[in-house]
């Protein structure tokens, strides 16, 4: 049995040995998780990937041959050799946009899954 300030400070906390006893007991039991909600998560998962993995070879090639010939050289009027370095350099840009886009959005989604999984 608790004396004293010990047994002050577990009943202010809301705690006294009778009422653990009696929360051990009517504790009820985990629900089992649902095998169909790992799937859907494996599903979005895969389709997310498989969107960023398209957009990272898209968009940067198309990114290149677009600017090389309408911008640099139709629109500035560079010479080739010069419109090659400037389209390379902004398909480097959107690489690392993508990238960047595929991180935010994966951690995003990790963590809406951690909050979803703690509510459980």
């Amino acid at each position: 049995m608790l004396r004293g300030k010990s047994r002050l400070n577990v009943e202010w906390l809301g705690y006294s040995p009778g009422l653990l006893l009696e929360k051990e007991l009517l504790a009820p039991a985990r629900a089992p998780r649902n095998p169909r909600g790992n799937e859907n998560t494996l599903a979005s998962t895969l389709k997310t990937l498989l969107f960023f993995t398209a957009l990272m070879i898209t968009v940067p090639i198309g990114l290149y041959f677009t600017t090389k010939s309408y911008v640099f050289e139709g629109a500035l009027g560079m010479s080739n050799r010069d419109s090659y370095f400037y389209a390379a350099i902004v398909a480097v840009v959107a690489v690392h946009v993508v990238l960047a886009l595929f991180v935010y959005v994966a951690w995003n989604e990790g963590s809406r899954q951690w909050r979803e999984g703690k509510q459980d």
